[in-house]
């Protein structure tokens, strides 16, 4: 597993990871759309869950809440496809209050321990050529830029870095 000695640390586990279900993916679409995401919508996550050939889809879930109506609270997610040795990350994305509390790192490492699993080799992945906080994250999981993919995102355009590590 691609890991540097950063990602090791112990993280608090305010959340849960749960498999994605048709019933998160109201919550799941808010996200996507709050987070530069290249936009999938309702429909293309429905059919990943539903098809399922080779595919992903974890939430992270708040593990506690004083009142039951945020109990279930989706706080990030990510959408994964496994074909072959290679496992390609989709989307991962994280409500912009509940970042940098490792749950990003935490969806990552699951997919990543997936496909080391599952006999993938390497994974790979495009981010926004501006985000530097992800590409940071990638970075401790092992990822390395090997491309770039010119005005791969609307809304706004911009450039993708193509990254993989080997699993």
């Amino acid at each position: 597993m691609p890991r540097t000695e950063s990602t090791s640390r112990v993280i608090p586990r305010a959340f849960d990871i749960t498999l994605m279900t048709e019933h998160d993916l109201l919550a799941v679409v808010e996200i996507e759309e709050t987070c530069g995401l290249s936009r999938w919508g309702w429909e293309a996550y429905y059919n990943e869950i539903r098809e399922g050939r080779g595919a992903l889809m974890l939430v992270a879930r708040r593990a506690t809440a004083a009142d039951e109506e945020n109990a279930q609270e989706i706080l990030g997610f990510i959408a994964a496809r496994f074909t072959a040795d290679e496992v390609h990350i989709n989307n991962v994305a994280v409500r912009e209050d509940f970042r940098r509390h490792g749950m990003g790192g935490a969806l990552l490492d699951r997919v990543l321990r997936e496909g080391a699993r599952r006999g993938a080799r390497r994974a790979i992945l495009e981010v926004r050529a501006g985000n530097k906080a992800a590409q940071a994250l990638y970075h401790r999981y092992g990822f390395r830029t090997i491309g770039l993919r010119r005005d791969y995102y609307t809304e706004p355009r911009e450039d993708a870095l193509v990254m993989s590590a080997s699993i």
